[in-house]
This record gives C-alpha cells, sequence and structure tokens, in this order.
C-alpha cells in the first residue's frame, strides 16, 4: 500500500489528445490558482439591473473633478449614464447611426466588386465582414469622449450644468472613424479616420476642436504602411499601439515638425476584435484570429497559450468582432470573453494569469467589462443589459459552481493496474468541495466514474484503474483551497 500524489501544476493544459494533457488539469469553471493552491474566483452580485437595454460592447469609468464616480457604456444604438447610486440617463447623441447588433459576412448585393461572379450567385463568405458595434470611450480631463465605430463622429459629454444632456459632436473632428484614443500627451487620436482604414489623425495637443495642421499647432495626420485595416488602439507608457488585422504599430511623441513618429511592431499579429486588446503595465496583450499576442515595449511576440485548441476550436468566428479583453489586476489576470461556437453571444471566457503563466478557462456570459479601481469591485456587464460587482467572497455564481478536473493522471509505473483504498485530502476547509473520479484502463478505453464523495480524512475509496481523472467541485459558496490530494492504492495485476 502506497500514498501516490496527484501533485499538478497550475493552470491547464487543453491542446491534442487527452493523454497528452497527462499530469495536467484539463478543464475549470470559475477556478484559478494562487501559487499551486486550487480555488474559486469570486462570485458577483447584481450592481444594476437593466440598465441597457441592449447588450453593452464597451464600458468605462472615472471620476470627475469633484470626485463623484461615474460609469457609462454603450450599445449598438445607444450611450448610457449610470451614477454611482444608480441611476440612469440616456446620452445618446442626437442622430446617433444606430449600429449592428450581431456580425455577418455580405454575401448579397454589394457584398463585393462590381462584376466579381455570376448574376443571382451568392459570394463566398469573408468577402466583405460587417462587424458587431463597439464603442471606444475615453475621458478629456473629466468629461467623456465617445466613438461608435458605426456611426464614426467623436462625441463629448460634459458634467457642467450649462451643456446640453447629451453627448453633442466635437467641433471639427474628422468623421468615419473606426475608433479614438486620447493619448498620455493629451492630443485626441483618430483611428482609421475619414474612411480610410489605415490613417491616423490626430487634434492640437490639449485641444480637440483643432485638426487642421499649420505652422502653429501640432495636430497631424499619418497613413500606416500596412495592408490591413486598423481595429483598435490603447494607450500605454511612453507611446500609444495601433493593432491591425494584420500587424501592430506604435506611435511615439516627438514633437514638431512631425509630433508623432511610426514603427512598425510586429506583424502577422493582428487583432481579432476593436475590444480584445488590453494594456497593462507589463505591456499590451490582445487575441489574434488563431493565437494570442504580447508587445512587451519592443517588439511583439506570442503568448505561450496552453488552452489554444479549446478556445480557437470553439469559438464562433462568425461573431468574434465581440471578443472583449479587461484587466483583473487583483489577481493578475487579462481575461477574453468570446463567442463559443454554440452561441452568437459571448458565453465563454479565457483567462492568463500574467504573473504566474498560466491559463484558466470557464462559462460565463459578459459583453463588457471595467476593472476595479473607481470603484471597489470589478464591474462587468451582460447580453440582457444588467451590471454585476464581481470578485465578492460568498456570493453565488449564477446557478452554477465552480469546478476543475484533470487530465489522465498514471497510477502506479503507468503500466500496473492500482486498486485505489482511501483519499487523503488537502483542504483549506475541509468539506466544501467534493470529489469525483474516474478511471480508464486505456486512453481510449470507457470511462467508469466513482463518487462524488465528501471528502473525510481519510475518505474510504474502492476503485480500480490504470489511470484516473479527478474531479474537484464546490459544494458551497466560500472561499475554499484545494492543494495536493493523495490516493492510497496498491499494485492489482495487469490488465
Amino acid at each position: 500500500m502506497s500514498l501516490i500524489p496527484l501533485k499538478l501544476p497550475a493552470g491547464v493544459y487543453r491542446n491534442g489528445t487527452d493523454l497528452e494533457g497527462a499530469g495536467r488539469w484539463r478543464d475549470t469553471n470559475l477556478v484559478r490558482w494562487e501559487g499551486n493552491s486550487l480555488r474559486p474566483v469570486g462570485g458577483w452580485e447584481t450592481r444594476k439591473t437593466d440598465a441597457f437595454t441592449e447588450a453593452p460592447r464597451s464600458l468605462i469609468t472615472w471620476v470627475d473633478n469633484s470626485n463623484d464616480s461615474h460609469i457609462v457604456g454603450g450599445t449598438y444604438n445607444k450611450l448610457i449614464h449610470v451614477t454611482a447610486g444608480g441611476l440612469v440617463a440616456d446620452i445618446t447623441p442626437a442622430g446617433l447611426v444606430d449600429g449592428i447588433v450581431d456580425a455577418s459576412d455580405n454575401t448579397a448585393y454589394g457584398g463585393s466588386l462590381y462584376g466579381s461572379g455570376l448574376y443571382g450567385v451568392t459570394r463566398p463568405s469573408g468577402e466583405i465582414e460587417t462587424y458587431a458595434t463597439t464603442w471606444s470611450l475615453d475621458t478629456w480631463g473629466e468629461y467623456l469622449l465617445a466613438l461608435s465605430d458605426a456611426d464614426g463622429k467623436i462625441y463629448e459629454w460634459r458634467l457642467d450644468s450649462a451643456t446640453p444632456t447629451v453627448a453633442a459632436v466635437v467641433t471639427n473632428a474628422p468623421t468615419s472613424n473606426a475608433g479614438m484614443i486620447v493619448t498620455e500627451e493629451r492630443f485626441v487620436m483618430a483611428i482609421g479616420a475619414d474612411s480610410n482604414p489605415r490613417k491616423v489623425m490626430w487634434s492640437d495637443r490639449e485641444d480637440n476642436t483643432t485638426w487642421t495642421a499649420t505652422a502653429e499647432n501640432e495636430a497631424g495626420d499619418f497613413e500606416l504602411q500596412t495592408s490591413g485595416k486598423i481595429m483598435g488602439g490603447v494607450r500605454m507608457r511612453g507611446r500609444t499601439l495601433i493593432v491591425t488585422n494584420t500587424d501592430a504599430h506604435t506611435a511615439t511623441y516627438q514633437g514638431p515638425p512631425f509630433v508623432y513618429g511610426f514603427e512598425r511592431a510586429g506583424t502577422a499579429c493582428g487583432a481579432v476584435s476593436r475590444q480584445c486588446i488590453v494594456a497593462i503595465d507589463e505591456g499590451a496583450f490582445w487575441m489574434g484570429r488563431h493565437r494570442f499576442y504580447h508587445y512587451n515595449g519592443s517588439a511583439v511576440t506570442e503568448v505561450n497559450c496552453e488552452v489554444r485548441d479549446h478556445v480557437f476550436d470553439n469559438i464562433n468566428r462568425d461573431q468574434t468582432s465581440k471578443v472583449v479583453a479587461v484587466h483583473n489586476a487583483q489577481f493578475g489576470e487579462l481575461w477574453w470573453f468570446y463567442p463559443s461556437s454554440e452561441s452568437i453571444e459571448n458565453d465563454s471566457y479565457v483567462a492568463l494569469d500574467y504573473e504566474e503563466g498560466h491559463w484558466h478557462f470557464g462559462s460565463l456570459e459578459r459583453t463588457a467589462a471595467v476593472d476595479r479601481g473607481i470603484f471597489s469591485y470589478p464591474i462587468w456587464g451582460d447580453a440582457s443589459g444588467d451590471l454585476f460587482n464581481h470578485e465578492l467572497v460568498g456570493y453565488s455564481y449564477g446557478g452554477v459552481l465552480p469546478h476543475a478536473e484533470t487530465g489522465p493522471v498514471s497510477l502506479g509505473n503507468g503500466d500496473a493496474v492500482m486498486k485505489v483504498n482511501n483519499l487523503i485530502p488537502d483542504e483549506h476547509t475541509q468539506g466544501e468541495v467534493n470529489v469525483t473520479f474516474k478511471t480508464r484502463f486505456h486512453p481510449n478505453d470507457t470511462e467508469r466514474t466513482y463518487g462524488p464523495y465528501s471528502t473525510a480524512n481519510p475518505t474510504s475509496l474502492r476503485f480500480t484503474g490504470r489511470q484516473v481523472r479527478m474531479r474537484i467541485e464546490a459544494v458551497t459558496t466560500g472561499d475554499w483551497r484545494a492543494g495536493i490530494m493523495r490516493i492510497e492504492a496498491s499494485a492489482g495485476g495487469r490488465r
């Protein structure tokens, strides 16, 4: 009789075959690791029901000069303000062009070049893609700047009572833009400006109404040397990163006469959506069509993703324009919400623990998100228009409970059949999780399930196999911990 520790490294491995993930965690939902300790992510509570009439696609929070906190989000056709106390106001600009709820490929009339293809024959998909509408949201001092990529205009919403109660067009700003950023140097930068998918324009410094370049100001424009179209951009320390659907570029302030210098940071690293890029102290990260990328301040590199097959084999590629990223700074994580192959709306997530270098994933419907900082908790929104406070201990998980499941773990030397008699649990608060075991004699053999077992010290078991998978599932909403479980087993011959 010997004790076999089920000692697995932190994070999920979900590439290749089942056996390639042997000795690793393979499936998770609503859990994370800190060190090698498995624990649940925080639960959530409803912050505001029906804050939006449609799914929010972008969120921003900020503090004004009177120390009041604000939340603003954009849907396909609305711009909505929510106070810290939960009062909702429609600040949609007059004449805003309605956007698109769901992405589509234009395979009908007007979907390709005139004269291409046979009359009456549907064009192949992928020729001209229509994105789901998203917003660029940023602050200009205590004011809000907003741009819907379906409308293209830059709007400003002022907080003083002497101005209109809805956002208004910024005077002289370019129209038909794909996005907008306020740079560290206090320029408003329009990307995909004037219907040119490669054009970048910026206002005069500290003046968002001056856009025509003269010898007396620092306004200007530049067309990126790229074959792609600009997807989005983020403000970073000392520069602005602009990512297209094929490559990435940096804009660095140089002063007059050129004002900004542009440099390619990476190739074959395009972004999958306008909202999939997030900047942190360690650089910028984003999701591409088949991989994840990281700009470290010097160059773009691919992020080693041990769950790449799981994510990109099960994503709805027609709706990837809805992918949204958020920094979860409290836990050193980056989360991406995306639509699975069975959904047209974001119903799944994948998260990178960039401090410890591992991944986890699960199911959660969120369409827009903002990190804690202005408010005490991260605020994430769902497709029904509700807002939630996240990362709360002891709160619900929407009717499900966190779990984690391993890949196959060999018993003994991997050849002998082992008889398992007991489990020696390693829990911070024993009894808050159940454990289930699934055994096989061969990789493609029929799997047998034993449990779930409520853990005791020891927990009596009775099963036989060459390899085993273990599932840990919460039975409470408490802040439980699970460490290295050990099973007591003896050789039981060969099979």
